[in-house]
């Protein structure tokens, strides 16, 4: 498993805000959207592509396009929503599924309650939205169902991870898998604390985009 924490001042900056308690949703959402397009910038790096001719106004040369079949984004429901949007705006011709999962505050074991993806992923890139890796849990078992399904290639982009989730994530697929998963992430905080949440953290992402219900 690869992971690598963007070292940008942009993503630093947006996170910083992000991180306020005093940022009221609607700017939150903005930011968090901004975010994730730095984010997935770095995620696509390896998306794949096929070649492709075209003229330009003074001549014929060979491009590229993405391949077939295109790439998956999958945001985890409900805080996953607010991140398809900034990857969607890189990737407009990219698939969009959807998986609901929920985490057990006293277990923190997630289950899935809802899904809207093609049953075959053969051969697809998928891209899972997930605003924090905390335990690992949700993330690790959506990553399990995507490879059930035949998915081959697979990167989690996160706002926040915490140590805990990272170690959890490697517990669950290096050299269990042969199917390639990263994260991407805009920072590694410190731990987690009693309840599961990342430490300094942002506090509850679902709550601070679309508030208390």
């Amino acid at each position: 498993m690869r992971i690598h924490v963007a070292n940008h001042p942009l993503i630093d900056h947006k996170l910083t805000a992000l991180r306020d308690e005093r940022t009221d949703s609607p700017t939150f959402r903005r930011l968090a959207d901004e975010l994730v397009t730095l984010l997935a910038y770095e995620a696509t790096r390896d998306v794949r592509v096929e070649p492709l001719s075209i003229r330009t106004p003074v001549g014929p040369t060979i491009g590229v396009h993405l391949a077939h079949p295109r790439p998956l984004v999958v945001p985890i429901l409900r805080a996953g929503l607010g991140m398809l949007e900034g990857m969607t705006r890189l990737m407009p011709t990219a698939e969009v599924g959807f998986l609901g999962m929920i985490r057990d505050e006293k277990t923190l074991q997630a289950s899935t309650y809802a899904t809207r993806l093609p049953d075959d992923l053969s051969g697809r890139q998928c891209y899972v939205l997930d605003p924090m890796l905390a335990t690992g849990g949700t993330l690790i078992a959506a990553i399990n169902f995507l490879i059930d399904r035949g998915a081959d290639d697979i990167t989690a982009i996160c706002l926040l991870a915490a140590p805990e989730g990272v170690a959890a994530m490697r517990e669950a697929f290096d050299g269990r898998t042969k199917v390639p998963v990263s994260i991407v992430t805009g920072a590694l905080d410190e731990r987690l604390n009693e309840h599961g949440y990342i430490v300094p953290g942002l506090g509850d992402a679902g709550d601070r985009l679309y508030g208390v219900v």
